[in-house]
């Protein structure tokens, strides 16, 4: 399967691998020699936390003709450009979201989120559709030459990734975050993913928004992750649960973030107000999360995040694509940002292999 995805994608890692060893090199100062230690570090330490994952990576990197540690550094890029340095760190932000089944028009949990980064990454990331031996399956957002960002599995499971840093981080000799979000996709169930990111020796910060659906039921939850910590926020009276790129306090650490990351203060409140009706009259649906995601308040800076002209390229950040995830039908719906440009495309899990496997667009 590795070989496969690396073989589909290799120009696409390529460019991937030139933009991030240079973003390594400028903002964290790793040379290459130092990045590719520090991979062959995190390959080993993959190999001990997701024995699935490393050998998906180890696949990868051959069908992309890329060097293993070269991959493994990839998908420890939060450690390698963060990792509690004070150096000049690239403005990335996210929003997320979940509504309890409770407070929607279909009584189905809604998890939802904004991923912002610099806008190159948007024309490489990719949707990845993986299924295994035993049929478990997961569809999710990617940057090339990773496994994983959001997403939704086929055991109900769905996650959003937010971008925190502490002064914990320390980048080095542990789990990566990415490899965190591709652990809840293998797992079998919530209390599963739960115990991997909980007992993981973690080296980074980091939120995850998480929604589980079985049999008997759905709920969501929300994970602040930094190491030797963490928290946990759940839906309120409300339904609603939302969080951005600080922590919420107190915290027996300094937050890096919070003074550096766009609005991250009042991005929750907006997403909140504009949810606000909806919630009360317990009717949301995904248009409605839609529209919170489209936000402008404060923009350029906003929930819907656009081009700054004030602000250099290589620092600029803007919502790349917005993402809807309802687990308990197996469905991802994603939208190129600006989210309040385009459409969303619905991907069904159960359909995605198909031969003649197409979204569904929605305006």
């Amino acid at each position: 399967m590795g070989e496969q995805i690396g073989a589909a994608t290799a120009d696409l890692v390529a460019d991937s691998l030139t933009h991030y060893l240079s973003q390594f090199r400028d903002l964290a100062g790793l040379d290459e020699a130092t990045v590719r230690r520090a991979g062959s570090r995190f390959g080993e330490i993959c190999r001990g936390f997701d024995a699935v994952a490393e050998q998906l990576l180890r696949g990868l990197a051959g069908g992309a003709g890329v060097a293993p540690e070269l991959i493994f550094a990839l998908n420890a890029r939060t450690e390698l450009l963060y990792g509690g340095r004070e150096s000049e760190r690239p403005e990335e932000g996210c929003t997320s979201l979940a509504v309890h089944g409770s407070h929607t028009t279909d009584g189905q949990l809604l998890v939802a989120q904004n991923w912002d980064w610099h806008p190159r990454q948007q024309g490489t990331s990719f949707l990845l559709a993986t299924r295994d031996e035993r049929g478990h399956a997961a569809l999710t957002l990617t940057e090339p030459g990773m496994l994983a960002k959001s997403g939704i599995s086929s055991t109900g499971l769905a996650v959003c990734a937010n971008l925190l840093v502490s002064d914990r981080d320390r980048g080095t000799d542990g789990v990566p975050y990415h490899l965190l979000l591709r652990s809840v996709l293998h797992a079998p169930r919530i209390s599963r993913a739960l115990q991997g990111l909980l007992q993981a020796r973690r080296i980074s910060s980091g939120n995850l928004m998480l929604g589980a659906a079985d049999e008997h039921g759905a709920e969501a939850l929300n994970l602040e992750l930094a190491p030797g910590y963490h928290a946990v926020q759940g839906p309120g009276a409300d339904g609603l649960v939302v969080h951005a790129n600080h922590f919420e306090p107190p915290t027996p650490f300094t937050d890096l973030r919070v003074d550096r990351a766009a609005l991250t203060l009042l991005r929750p409140t907006r997403v909140r107000h504009r949810l606000a009706e909806a919630l009360a009259a317990r009717a949301v649906d995904a248009a409605a999360v839609a529209a919170a995601l489209q936000d402008h308040f404060s923009f350029p800076d906003s929930v819907c995040r656009h081009v700054d002209p004030d602000v250099p390229e290589p620092e600029q950040t803007i919502t790349c694509y917005a993402l809807l995830l309802e687990p308990e039908a197996g469905r991802l719906s994603i939208a190129t940002g600006p989210a309040c440009e385009n459409p969303f495309a619905r991907w069904e899990l159960a359909s995605v292999f198909d031969e003649d496997a197409a979204p569904e667009v929605r305006s």
